[in-house]
């Protein structure tokens, strides 16, 4: 996820975690970036005190899937009954960018496709530098151009069109590109993530293969955050994260996910995200968290207060429960364009494979199980059996 992360002060800590079974809440949590459904909480508090906690803060629109940026059809009022697709935008947002007349960026991009029996969720990251066609939108006053896709988000909200406009942009660009029609939009940003991890006290991780921080350095033994550096190769007293599965912090876990001066770049960061996701996932049904409602709150408290959504006229409320039947899913993270750089056609710069293009296809036609039956080469671990 974007943005910098919390400052540490100590040694790496090398502990070992324990896997857990995911109940439907703490999914909820990770794939939908913060939707903390509390079906597996009876016993703690009420369903109602955690649902109106949730709702409260969360803002809400319905100009982002208005006909035109890629939804299925005009807003119902309920959950499609057949399969969904859910875009995910993780914000970064720098310090400056807003006095320089910038925006965020949606340096996140992220599919969630659930079939539609509502019982599977799969994971698409879409590569934040792909070169793509950016539609141009009457309301929003914005002309075609050709751009890298993360900049579609930054374009749609400039002159104070704010969030809804650069969602309503970047899922408009996501649907030409993918021909994926959306059934909602949840946009987060780094601060609210980041809450959310830290309520939880980290996640264990496994590392798939050795690789270094290009903003934490250590100096005397203590990890130190590197400021205003960022270099391209790796310091002498670089951070590493070695190979291997163990407890991190919540800054470890966040840097970890930031991660992209590696051998395959922004497709490791890509997986090191949906590593992270599984991981919170896991953590969430330990009992140190779902029988603590304090933990409970601080993390809905966290999640509400980041998000902000269109669910095509559907209620926040209806919207989670609608999806109960994901209790029982795992998350499954697909890497797309062979998990490498792709040339674009022109060789200007990245470009999508003839592959991912049949995958958006099967994920179009809710045929992606079927897809990934013939592919198992999409599919990302978990790095516990590098």
């Amino acid at each position: 996820m974007p943005g910098q992360p919390a400052r540490p002060n100590g040694k790496v800590p090398a502990l070992k975690g324990k896997k857990q079974k995911s109940p439907f809440w703490a999914k909820a949590v990770t794939t939908l970036g913060a939707f903390l459904a509390v079906l597996s909480l009876s016993g703690v508090v009420g369903v109602k005190y955690f649902m109106g906690q949730l709702t409260h803060d969360i803002q809400t629109t319905s100009s982002v899937l208005d006909g035109e940026s890629g939804s299925n059809v005009t807003a119902s009022g309920k959950l499609p009954d057949g399969a969904m697709n859910l875009l995910m935008l993780g914000l970064d947002t720098r310090a400056g960018w807003e006095a320089r007349g910038e925006s965020s960026r949606s340096d996140t991009m992220m599919i969630l496709h659930i079939t539609a029996a509502h019982d599977q969720a799969y994971m698409i990251s879409i590569p934040r530098d792909m070169i793509v066609n950016i539609p141009a939108d009457k309301a929003l006053g914005t002309n075609a151009q050709t751009g890298k896709i993360n900049g579609a988000y930054a374009i749609g909200s400039e002159n104070k069109r704010g969030w809804t406009g650069g969602a309503k942009l970047a899922t408009k660009t996501v649907h030409e590109l993918t021909g994926i029609n959306f059934d909602g939009v949840v946009v987060i940003d780094f601060e609210g993530f980041k809450g959310m991890l830290e309520a939880m006290g980290g996640v264990h991780m496994c590392v798939d293969k050795d690789v270094w921080s290009s903003h934490y350095i250590v100096v005397n033994g203590q990890v130190r955050y590197n400021s205003g550096a960022d270099p391209q190769t790796a310091p002498r007293n670089a951070l590493w994260f070695k190979k291997g599965c163990r407890n991190m912090q919540p800054w470890e876990a966040l840097e970890f996910s930031r991660i992209r001066h590696s051998s395959n770049g922004d497709y490791d960061r890509q997986r090191h995200q949906q590593q992270l996701l599984r991981a919170m996932a896991k953590k969430a049904t330990s009992a140190g968290i779902i029988t603590n409602p304090t933990k409970v709150a601080n993390i809905l408290k966290a999640a509400g207060s980041s998000l902000k959504m269109d669910t095509h006229g559907v209620e926040v409320s209806d919207f989670i429960f609608g999806l109960k039947g994901l209790a029982a899913a795992d998350l499954i993270p697909i890497k797309t364009n062979g998990g490498t750089f792709a040339k674009s056609s022109d060789g200007t710069g990245e470009g999508v494979t003839q592959d991912t293009r049949d995958l958006f296809k099967a994920t179009a036609d809710d045929k992606l199980r079927d897809f990934l039956g013939q592919h198992p080469e999409m599919l990302i671990s978990d790095g516990s059996d590098k």
